[in-house]
């Protein structure tokens, strides 16, 4: 019986170019730190540190702490008086980003139709972006907090995709077992591990991500037609 339904974001519900996402998103957050002292050069490889933190996590921290700590060992402690500006920036700024985004309805109704079937339905995003940022791109896709019982953040979350804990967390916070989940997402690497817990996983292929080439011949997958065929036929068995 399928209990909860979880979506990723990016690429999944909010069509996106992820490459030309993360050009726009570095480029302006670079341009808006580099008055308080952070040199352009080597602003997003310092960056990318603190997001390593955050995949790596053991579970000890938040994902928040894990990705301050992590830039407060290169720049100093200095670092946590820059957060109101690094926030002002998600709010704000950050919008630039939606240019490399697209918009399809389909996401709000298969959001609905999973709300219909399953008692908890949850936006599994990476959580490696504070909740400013990942409500931001919610709204993107027409999406809003509202329509989710958990959506995961660098404030909530202790463990990050690739690692099986990330969902294992989310299992405990709703008060379900994983084989009572279905996972849906456009990544084979980070939607489709959480099959390795025992949940049921949907493969949304309209912006397909599959790094290491993994045959996904076996998954369940298709576009969104296929994604609410599929929540109706499996959440009635």
């Amino acid at each position: 019986m399928i209990r909860a339904i979880l979506f990723d974001l990016d690429g999944t519900l909010l069509p996106m170019d992820y490459d030309g996402f993360m050009k726009m998103y570095f480029g302006a957050l670079s341009k808006k730190v580099a008055p308080l002292g952070y040199e352009v050069e080597s602003f997003v490889p310092n960056l990318w540190q603190g997001v390593k933190a955050m995949v790596v996590n053991d579970g000890t921290k938040t994902n928040e702490e894990a990705f301050w700590q992590t830039f407060a060992k290169i720049y100093g402690d200095k670092v946590y008086d820059d957060i109101p500006v690094f926030d002002e920036f998600y709010k704000n700024e950050f919008c630039v980003a939606k240019g490399a985004c697209g918009f399809t309805k389909a996401a709000k109704e298969v959001v609905e139709l999973a709300k219909k079937y399953a008692e908890k339905v949850v936006l599994a995003t990476n959580p490696l972006f504070p909740s400013v940022a990942t409500e931001n791109r919610m709204s993107w896709a027409r999406l809003a907090p509202s329509d989710f019982d958990l959506f995961t953040t660098y404030e909530n979350s202790s463990f990050s995709k690739p690692n099986t804990l990330y969902y294992k967390e989310i299992c405990d916070k709703i008060g379900v077992k994983p084989e009572e989940c279905l996972m849906v997402g456009n990544d084979v690497d980070e939607d489709m591990v959480a099959e390795k817990l025992g949940m049921k996983v949907f493969l949304l292929e309209d912006c397909l991500i599959n790094k290491n080439e993994v045959d996904i011949s076996r998954f369940d997958k298709g576009g969104f037609e296929e994604l609410k065929e599929y929540i109706s036929k499996i959440c009635l068995l």
